[in-house]
């Protein structure tokens, strides 16, 4: 996909080839606005890229004639910006993160992606934005990842597990009674076995609704297990003694 470009000339006299030159990114879902700026803090280009991963390499690549790229400045570096941080470091770029933009810049000049990306450039150079990006490419996203997946795994199968015990509070005796002593496990074991009526009713919807129920918890417990077992192999992988007595969770972030 071809660069969308405004304007089509540098806005200034390109920098010495020599010369250190501080590219910065605002982000977006579809198109991220960029501008080069000198070290002085003059505006040499400013185009926008498609988020893509031909867009971050026209990105590289209109940048590099404009002068040496050692930092960046890039937005949202967790959220939009992720993929280009990636790539930028990819390239032996340092990404700085820069979260807010300039709220006097937009006074002075107004809301446009340009000015974003500007101001993303002069927010590294003043020193306003001083956190060096992080890359998600290592152990720590992927144990983010995994954990992600698991606390929503386990906040369903806790939801399904008080439906499936609210709807037994309401079933004829006949399917209450005889679960009534079970533990969790072997609750969830015996409504997953129950077979439909041939009847219709509440009596027949409650127990085909308890072996749907009761199936979809097994599924999340096994889930659960997968994430679990996945998250302990990344964190013996990386720091083994980071495994606490949770078997499955570091108490804090692996330094690899």
């Amino acid at each position: 996909m071809p660069s969308i470009t405004h304007p089509s000339a540098p806005c200034h006299t390109p920098a010495d080839a020599a010369e250190d030159v501080l590219p910065s990114v605002d982000t977006h879902k579809d198109v991220h606005a960029a501008a080069v700026v000198t070290v002085l803090g003059a505006t040499l280009d400013g185009r926008s890229f498609p988020a893509t991963t031909d867009g971050y390499r026209q990105l590289v690549a209109w940048a590099r004639p404009l002068g040496i790229l050692r930092r960046a400045g890039v937005e949202c570096t967790g959220s939009y910006g992720a993929a280009p941080t990636r790539h930028l470091s990819a390239e032996g770029i340092e990404v700085t993160e820069v979260n807010q933009p300039d709220k006097a810049a937009r006074r002075r000049h107004g809301k446009t992606d340009a000015v974003d990306a500007e101001a993303a450039a002069r927010a590294v150079l003043s020193a306003r934005a001083t956190a060096t990006a992080k890359t998600s490419d290592g152990p720590v996203e992927i144990l983010r990842l995994f954990k992600l997946a698991k606390a929503s795994a386990v906040k369903s199968k806790t939801q399904a597990i008080n439906q499936l015990k609210s709807v037994l509070v309401s079933a004829d005796p006949a399917l209450r009674e005889a679960p009534a002593s079970l533990t969790n496990p072997h609750l969830v074991k015996r409504c997953a076995e129950l077979d439909d009526l041939t009847t219709t009713g509440p009596a027949a919807a409650a127990r085909h609704t308890l072996k749907l129920l009761a199936r979809r918890i097994q599924h999340l417990a096994e889930e659960i297990d997968d994430l679990n077992k996945r998250i302990a192999e990344t964190v013996k992988a990386c720091a083994p003694g980071l495994l606490d007595a949770y078997g499955a969770a570091p108490t804090a972030p692996p330094p690899c």
